[in-house]
Parts: C-alpha cells; sequence; structure tokens
C-alpha cells in the first residue's frame, strides 16, 4: 500500500525533511561554532618548536570587535600572541609533556604562579570609578567594631621573618569585604593571610621572607586587573612552592 507523502519504500518526505535539516543547519551550525570559538588562542603552538599548528578544516573566523565599558573596543582575533619567555623546560621531547621550572617558578610565573596578562585598568564601579580601593581613601566604609582591625598587626612570612605590618586594607566595595593586606607596597590577597587577634599578628604561609619582599608592587591607591592576576599567581603558586616552618 503507497502512503501519501511516501516516495521509495519507507523514505517519505517527513524523512528527507529531517535529512535536510540536519544536512544544512546542524552542520553548518557546528561549523559556525567551531571557527566562533577560535577567535582568542588560536592558532595553537607546537608545545617543542613554537610554531604555528595548521588550522585544519575550520579556518578562523572574520574579526569582530566588542565594545566594552568606557568607550572601548576589543577585536578579535587579531594577530596578538603572548610573547613573554616560559621559563621552564619539557621534561620529555613529546608534546604535552610536563613543564620543569629552569629558574625561581613564583617569580618566573610557572605552573599555578602564572597569570594572565589582563587589561592595564583598574576593575570598575557602574559609574567608572575602582572597584577595589584602600579603605582609607573611602570615610563612607569602614571595619566592624566587633571585628579586629588588622591594621597596625605585624605581618610573619612562611619561615618565620617578620616582614612587615598592615598599614591597610583593600575592599571590594560592591562585595563589602577585604581583599588585600596592605604590607607597604606588597597588598597580600585576604585568602592568603590568617589573622591571631590574640597576637595581633598576620600569618602568611605561601611566601617566605625573601619572595615577600620579591613581590608585585603597587604604587597609588588603584591597582589594575593585570596587578591583580599577578599578586593572586604569584602567591598561588607561593602556596604551592613555599615550606612552611611554623
Amino acid at each position: 500500500m503507497n502512503y501519501v507523502g511516501h516516495l521509495v519504500g519507507n523514505f517519505d518526505v517527513a524523512t528527507l525533511v529531517t535529512a535536510i535539516f540536519f544536512v544544512t543547519f546542524v552542520f553548518w551550525l557546528i561549523v559556525y561554532l567551531r571557527m566562533e570559538d577560535r577567535r582568542e588562542g588560536y592558532p595553537l603552538e607546537h608545545d617543542l618548536s613554537g610554531e604555528l599548528e595548521a588550522m585544519g578544516p575550520h579556518a578562523m573566523c572574520d574579526p569582530k570587535t566588542f565594545h566594552l565599558a568606557r568607550n572601548r573596543t576589543y577585536t578579535v582575533p587579531n594577530d596578538e600572541r603572548d610573547t613573554r619567555p616560559v621559563k621552564a623546560a619539557p621534561s620529555r621531547r613529546w608534546a604535552g609533556s610536563p613543564l620543569i621550572p629552569t629558574g625561581d617558578p613564583i617569580i618566573d610565573g610557572v605552573g599555578p604562579a602564572a597569570w594572565t596578562e589582563r587589561a592595564d585598568i583598574p576593575d570598575p564601579m557602574w559609574d567608572g570609578s575602582p572597584r577595589i580601593i584602600p579603605i582609607s581613601s573611602d570615610s563612607t566604609y569602614w571595619l566592624a567594631p566587633n571585628d579586629p582591625d588588622p591594621r597596625g598587626m605585624k605581618v610573619v612570612a612562611a619561615d618565620g621573618v617578620v616582614v612587615g605590618e598592615v598599614t591597610d586594607v583593600w575592599i571590594d566595595r560592591p562585595e563589602c569585604m577585604i581583599r588585600y593586606y596592605q604590607v607597604g607596597s606588597v597588598l597580600v590577597p585576604f585568602t592568603r593571610g590568617v589573622l591571631d587577634a590574640k597576637k595581633r599578628t598576620v600569618y602568611v604561609s605561601a611566601v617566605d621572607s625573601a619572595h615577600f619582599n620579591a613581590a608585585p608592587k603597587i604604587g597609588g591607591s588603584t591597582i589594575t586587573l593585570r596587578q591583580e592576576d599577578r599578586i593572586l599567581g604569584y602567591f598561588s603558586g607561593g602556596g604551592l612552592y613555599t615550606k612552611t616552618v611554623w
């Protein structure tokens, strides 16, 4: 019996339309998505030679310009490449092998100490003002009177050496929380310090005194996104590589 819509055997119009849909829509959707996800980070570099790898059947997409806050724009893909030297060597002569630091991994930014070259501008509020500021620069913020005030407390590094005292705290204004302890011109991530109110001491187990003195410095009353990433990477890497004596 030949039903309405049947073409050949059990292959009917509905089957034909479904096949056309998958071929024309799903296939090109996959191609489109694979091109779009190559806006940044491509073409890939070979781990050993550093040469650019072939793109394969999916080429780079056309440049697209994104309009950001404060009249900034960013166009991708572009020809920008991270030219910072990787101060580590592969442990084996095959791509993807673990890297072994060739110097001081904390200072060189290897492994967990690595950081991204983010925009060199402060993280802005809705009105364009910096989101993270020292609490001393804005009288509309204060520390809760029932909580210990870390300002004036001594700071002890992982090797037990006193490296200074907390001169200020930097706060995240929208979140109403402390982000950094300021020790001279060094900002210590709040999560990397353990505060002992009775001893009026902040213990920093992430770095020893030598690395503390070599930590990234800030100037003025603002911190940029790039500086934040560098500082967080530095102390995070120290959390893995540094040995604590206390």
